[in-house]
């Protein structure tokens, strides 16, 4: 992160139109999408903020891209047992009837395996739709809630379950985050992966009431161990049936309650507008989002650190003022002083999935196959629907050791070039990756000079990172070739900057 000074911006005051320049813009598509190309950075400077920021924030009215169909994927592969199953299974386990129990055993096993395999065709379905929308802050959105309320596949094994939270976490993207709330405690498969299903009055399972005060919503701190009891018992009878949630009253506890202060019958729609009350709901969902958007919160020793907070708290205020709708906090956000701060540019490490998706949208670079660009990301330590616990990826400098460094690098190449470690994919050849739409910027003169074209390619791809040590060394490499804007020059190049350490940063 870049050093802070006593002139940091801490104010979310509107920046003024002729300080948004072409780094202003490149910092928004990277920080409110994932990255953008030349042409688009030019075209976003030239708009100015407001109208920058408005194509961005109000996606709705951007170009259309087909919304996710519930028949996208098979909803039945993961079905429960009938009534007359059940007690088929219960006199075979009685008599030892084995040829009975292993038929059953085996259409479960049956079940799973193609599970497994629409999990993986949902992972390539996500992955080229964030590489495709036009739309590209609702897919950063849906990205931010799937860290944020982290739900993994390998724990409640239902791919259309998965499938429905991903839609739901787009239908909500920017909406309001208190209705997002209501639905999650009805998503099958947030209730599946904390075990609510099985909460009962006689026996309330606190993992969903507690996850939802202290990751999804308050924080450690902001409530008790009363606060947690007393909301596991408003959430009994909480389930689904097959792919819909259901409610089963006679599993729910009916009885008073009191949750943070509120008191009464509370159901779980009780239960989510006593944590909607809490002031420490907005600045706890504040500092998410500011971490997400803007860099990590220095510690309260570190420079930078009383700026923040003072930003933070100033959109928890937002989000208490607008009753938590989403798109005017981050509106006023992404056209605030304190986001194009220089102090707060290129402060974040890219994750995976902005490395990956990030590459293939301001490079241009060919999808490639997806199933390879999806091991890499696990490789990196992102795997999409795979989040490691309820906690999601702790990001920041986690996601850079000297192994995923190594697989940046080679994925990045791959991206490029078309070679994996085996040599090269068969459609290498037919998936040539063209560096010329990056140079439309350029005068033709200013394309077969070295300094210039080097000058031009570091600061679209690093930014103000880039060291003039490192633009004179790709300079001499632009020197090497047929001429420097000859495509296998250009392609080398382009390769060179992304193996930088800076090209990690955005």
């Amino acid at each position: 992160m870049a050093q802070d000074t006593p002139s940091i911006s801490s104010s979310l005051r509107p920046i003024d139109a002729d300080r948004f320049g072409l780094d202003e813009a490149r910092h928004l598509l990277w920080r409110a999408g994932f990255g953008g190309t030349p042409q688009q950075v030019k075209a976003l400077a030239a708009w100015g903020p407001e109208k920058a920021v408005e194509a961005l924030v109000d996606f709705d009215k951007s170009a259309s891209y087909p919304a996710p169909r519930p028949d996208e994927f098979d909803a039945t592969l993961v079905t429960e047992l009938s009534d007359e199953e059940r007690l088929a299974v219960r006199r075979a386990a009685q008599s030892q009837d084995e040829d009975t129990l292993a038929r059953f055993r085996q259409r479960r096993m049956e079940q799973e395996r193609r599970d497994r395999a629409q999990i993986v065709e949902v992972q390539k379905w996500w992955l080229r739709r964030l590489i495709e929308s036009p739309r590209p802050l609702q897919e950063k959105m849906t990205l931010f809630w799937h860290g944020h309320f982290a739900t993994s596949y390998r724990t409640i094994e239902n791919s259309y379950h998965m499938f429905l939270q991903n839609q739901s976490f787009r239908a909500h993207a920017l909406g309001n985050f208190g209705e997002l709330l209501f639905a999650i405690i009805r998503d099958p498969a947030m209730i599946a992966y904390l075990d609510n299903n099985d909460s009962r009055r006689q026996a309330p399972n606190e993992n969903l009431a507690r996850e939802l005060m202290e990751l999804f919503s308050l924080g450690e701190g902001n409530y008790g161990e009363k606060d947690i009891k007393e909301g596991a018992r408003a959430l009994t009878g909480y389930s689904f049936r097959g792919n819909q949630f259901a409610f089963f009253p006679d599993r729910h506890d009916d009885g008073p309650k009191v949750i943070l202060g509120q008191s009464g019958n509370l159901d779980g729609d009780g239960f989510v507008r006593a944590i909607l009350a809490q002031k420490a709901c907005s600045e706890f969902l504040a500092a998410k989002l500011y971490q997400f958007f803007v860099a990590p919160i220095p510690a309260r020793a570190e420079p930078g650190h009383r700026e923040a907070v003072t930003v933070v708290t100033q959109m928890g205020s937002a989000l208490r003022a607008s009753r938590y709708e989403l798109r005017p906090v981050l509106r006023r956000l992404f056209l605030s002083e304190h986001f194009y701060d220089p102090a707060v540019r290129l402060a974040r490490i890219k994750s995976p999935a902005e490395l990956v998706v990030g590459a293939a949208r301001s490079l241009l670079a060919p999808t490639r196959e997806l199933s390879v660009l999806l091991d890499a990301m696990d490789l990196m330590g992102q795997s999409l629907f795979f989040p490691p616990s309820v906690k999601g990826w702790d990001g920041g400098r986690r996601w850079i050791n000297t192994s995923t460094l190594f697989v940046r690098q080679n994925t990045l190449n791959y991206m490029l070039t078309g070679r994996t470690p085996q040599g090269f994919e068969p459609l290498a050849d037919s998936r040539v990756f063209d560096p010329a739409p990056l140079l439309a910027p350029l005068s033709p003169d200013d394309r077969k000079d070295p300094a210039r074209l080097a000058g031009f390619l570091m600061r679209e791809l690093l930014g103000a990172a880039a060291t003039e040590d490192q633009r004179a060394a790709l300079a001499h490499f632009l020197t090497s070739g047929p001429s420097p804007d000859h495509p296998d020059t250009l392609r080398g190049a382009i390769a060179l900057i992304t193996a930088l350490p800076q090209y990690q940063l955005c």
